[in-house]
Parts: structure tokens; C-alpha cells; sequence
């Protein structure tokens, strides 16, 4: 049994002219090696969002509905932002 599967897809000239300069600069040997590259990239984001969503965004969820005092007024977080944000030098020219 065949382990790849042959698609023809239609990409803007703007993306086909991309991966073609990638085969072009000896980045990629082969079209299909940057596409793959891409849907890899495009995995490992989704997987990267998933593990976020478990591991960070979901136990802050259930601690803020177990204790709701911990919320934050939309006033305390814009200081908190503005103070981390001079505290690390962020928005400097």
C-alpha cells in the first residue's frame, strides 16, 4: 500500500512564486518538500494552540469559576499591562 497520496492544489502566484524561489535558492530539492514543510509548521502550531488551551487556558477557566474573586476589573489588568510593559522597556523607539 502507497504511504503518500497525489493532490493537485491551486495556489495564489504570489505563494506559488514563494515556494518556487525556495526549490529555486536550494532551500527545498522539490514543490512538494516546502508544502510539506508547511502543513509540518502548520501541525506543530496546532498542536503548540492544543496543549496551551489544556495546560494553561482551561485550569484558569475552572480556578477563576471555582473562585470567581480572583477576576481581574478590565481597569486592573490594563495597569498590570501597563506596568510589566514599562518594566520591561516595551514600546521604546
Amino acid at each position: 500500500m502507497r504511504s503518500t497520496q497525489q493532490f493537485s492544489i491551486t495556489l495564489p502566484n504570489e505563494m506559488a512564486d514563494l515556494v518556487k524561489a525556495k526549490v529555486a535558492a536550494g532551500e527545498y530539492a522539490t514543490e512538494s518538500e516546502v508544502i510539506r514543510d508547511g502543513l509540518r509548521t502548520l501541525l506543530a502550531r496546532d498542536q503548540a494552540m492544543d496543549a496551551w488551551l489544556r495546560e494553561q487556558v482551561i485550569p484558569a477557566a475552572q480556578a477563576l469559576k471555582a473562585d470567581p474573586s480572583r477576576a481581574l476589573s478590565a481597569g486592573q489588568v490594563r495597569e498590570r499591562l501597563t506596568t510589566k510593559r514599562r518594566r520591561t522597556g516595551a514600546g521604546k523607539a
